[in-house]
């Protein structure tokens, strides 16, 4: 099987801007709550569905062994997705750009295990893929009726080495 191997890169708002949002702690925090016990970080993404509703979801992901096989992509086009770590175990983050309704060159990203994202509506990514730990996370996206899912899989798989 022929394969393209995939560069990764830590991950940076600069750089993943066009896919969505990272969810993170920043130098100073929006307000102070609780009588100035808590730091809250207000509005750090975007939700954007085209109907239904947000819900809140647990998931529970085996961890992925390195080097990775990158088969398929997928994508929501009827709501973004956030994923936000319950743990301090970094995971991989794969997007790619679109190309004519399919999936351009991926590009692979390595949160530093504090970070979550928020896939913008539409948007060509990896599954989730913990590569240690628990893998287990809350995830916020579209709850309703009709087709949410597109997954492509690539003619030749991308290699990813972490």
């Amino acid at each position: 099987m022929n394969t393209t191997n995939l560069r990764v890169r830590p991950l940076s708002s600069d750089a993943f801007s066009a896919f969505g949002d990272i969810l993170e702690v920043q130098d100073q925090p929006t307000v102070m709550i609780n009588q100035g016990n808590c730091a809250r970080y207000s509005d750090l993404a975007t939700l954007d569905f085209a109907d239904g509703r947000a819900g809140i979801s647990i998931f529970h992901a085996k961890p992925y062994a390195s080097p990775l096989t990158l088969a398929m992509v997928e994508r929501h086009p009827e709501g973004s997705q956030a994923f936000v770590p319950l743990s301090d175990d970094p995971f991989l983050v794969i997007v790619a750009e679109d190309d004519n309704g399919r999936p351009a060159e991926p590009c692979a990203f390595l949160t530093n295990g504090r970070q979550g994202v928020n896939y913008h509506r539409n948007t060509w990514h990896g599954v989730l893929t913990p590569l240690h730990g628990h893998g287990l996370f809350a995830v916020v996206d579209r709850i309703g009726a009709g087709k949410n899912l597109e997954e492509h899989w690539f003619d030749h798989p991308y290699s990813i080495e972490v």
